[in-house]
């Protein structure tokens, strides 16, 4: 019998991107039902899958995007034995109940046989119809196609392996995979999941099991009533899914839904791409993760310089790291101490989030980004962020540089469409900051001008030049959304 999956569960079955399953539904070979496809049009569309696991290109594509991100790929490999154990066991139960299932429609279809031959021998006019009938039945149930086989063995790997999750009623969904707690693996899927501490004190990811089995994989302090328990409350910091399971757990689905937060970090790494441009990368308390979205900002306080505002570069999907791109800026105290005098494990006071320039999550238009000169910072975010959702069906990323310079990061830009079929990048030069030219040459060369959404961010120059060009060529201003970033 067919089964309706959800694209990302149907591309981690086939072993392909999501983008590959979209274009297939665009160009009308591959049909959707409420935004899901059927295991039979997949079986059809993939015949030559392989029993393997996963496909190996995929795996190669998905350690190189990944480490793109900074992510530590080889962590996550599998369960601990306990939580395989429970896989496997609720695993077993399914099987023997499918066992059960087909004894039950063999001995079906010997009483069907039965009563066929029965009614023929009543009745010969129906002798013939009987026959034709029954070895229609015979037949269609003995030539179950091969890739509809392949595809249920898979399945039960990835059951066992990687848990898909289901989230009411915002219908994210996400794979747990390795040692992952439930909150651990929708963070890295980029799902704004409502939580606090992360580290089982403050109870703010609670949440209520619909369906499905989970495990406790952590002690914590927070105390959940008997009567909560039983109604199927449990944190998500604390447990893994043991089977497929559904969630009705809060997300924030827009700035306004995330609360302002005070933590203090330490400086883990910085590096310098050029003379001119400092990349800070900042680690938050275990306890007191930062909740942002995408595109945000935060306000740094160091030391005793008056607080700054400055855009968070990394992704959500980041644990516990935040990655800021200072440009220098003689006079300026905040970056004459970074840049002089600033120390590894240094302490910085981070308040926020703000802002709204964020991913409108639930479009799965194309994505068309364009950075200027260190409005790169916002646009790289994004991007992680679009990246790790995997709802679109293409991103195309401009970076415009003042100078050659000013493209400081050019070789993780090149990383990504390396590692993504759907990813198209380009980086371009603007002679004398004439920013409107190149924003024109982008929107002649750029296919899906008018269907996409559309994120600009930079000096208010190339902004001011986007708002002027882009709505000209097609672009539909209701898509575009941009921010100016000094």
């Amino acid at each position: 019998m067919s089964e309706l999956l959800s694209l990302s569960r149907a591309a981690r079955l086939v072993g392909v991107s999501r983008s590959i399953l979209q274009k297939q539904i665009r160009d009308g070979a591959l049909a959707t039902f409420e935004g899901k496809v059927s295991t039979d049009d997949l079986a059809h569309n993939f015949p030559s899958i392989s029993l393997e696991p996963a496909d190996p290109e995929l795996a190669r594509v998905n350690q190189i995007k990944e480490k793109a991100f900074g992510k530590r790929v080889f962590e996550r490999a599998l369960p601990d034995k306990e939580v395989l154990a429970a896989r496997l066991t609720a695993l077993g139960k399914d099987i023997t109940r499918t066992r059960a299932e087909l004894s039950h429609y063999q001995l079906v279809m010997r009483w069907l046989d039965d009563k066929f031959d029965e009614l023929a021998e009543e009745n010969n006019a129906l002798r013939s119809p009987l026959s034709s009938l029954k070895a229609w039945l015979h037949r269609e149930l003995a030539e179950a196609p091969e890739a509809a086989m392949v595809l249920e063995a898979r399945e039960s790997y990835r059951q066992v392996v990687a848990p898909h999750v289901r989230l009411v009623p915002s219908d994210d969904d996400f794979f747990v995979e390795g040692s992952e707690t439930l909150l651990e693996a929708a963070l890295r899927a980029g799902i704004a999941m409502n939580y606090g501490c992360s580290n089982g004190n403050c109870g703010c990811c609670k949440a209520r099991m619909v369906s499905g089995q989970i495990k406790k994989v952590h002690p914590h302090e927070f105390v959940i009533s008997e009567a909560e328990k039983n109604m199927g409350y449990a944190l998500m910091c604390a447990n893994t899914a043991v089977t497929d399971v559904v969630i009705d757990a809060g997300t924030a689905a827009g700035p306004e839904d995330l609360p302002f937060q005070q933590i203090t970090a330490q400086v883990e790494d910085m590096a310098y791409p050029n003379d001119d441009v400092l990349i800070l990368r900042l680690k938050t308390p275990r306890t007191s993760r930062l909740r942002f979205l995408a595109g945000q900002h935060v306000t740094l306080r160091l030391a005793a310089l008056p607080p700054v505002k400055f855009t968070i570069a990394s992704c959500p999907c980041e644990e516990r790291r935040l990655e800021f791109h200072i440009r220098r800026a003689a006079g300026n105290p905040f970056s004459d101490y970074v840049f002089r005098q600033l120390e590894k494990d240094a302490l910085v006071d981070v308040e926020g989030p703000s802002g709204t320039f964020v991913l409108r999550q639930k479009s799965t238009r194309p994505l068309l980004f364009i950075a200027g000169n260190s409005g790169f910072a916002p646009i790289k975010s994004l991007v992680e962020h679009a990246i790790a959702l995997d709802r679109t069906e293409s991103i195309a990323l401009y970076w415009i540089g003042s100078r050659e310079r000013d493209l400081y990061m050019r070789n993780r830009c090149r990383a990504w469409a390396d590692a993504l079929d759907n990813f198209h990048f380009a980086s371009l030069v603007a002679e004398g900051a004439d920013f409107l030219h190149e924003i024109e040459r982008i929107a002649v060369e750029y296919p899906q001008l008018a269907n996409a959404d559309i994120y600009v961010a930079g000096p208010e120059a190339l902004v001011g030049a986007a708002l002027q060009a882009l709505p000209a060529r097609g672009a539909r201003v209701e898509q575009l959304l941009t921010e100016a970033v000094y």
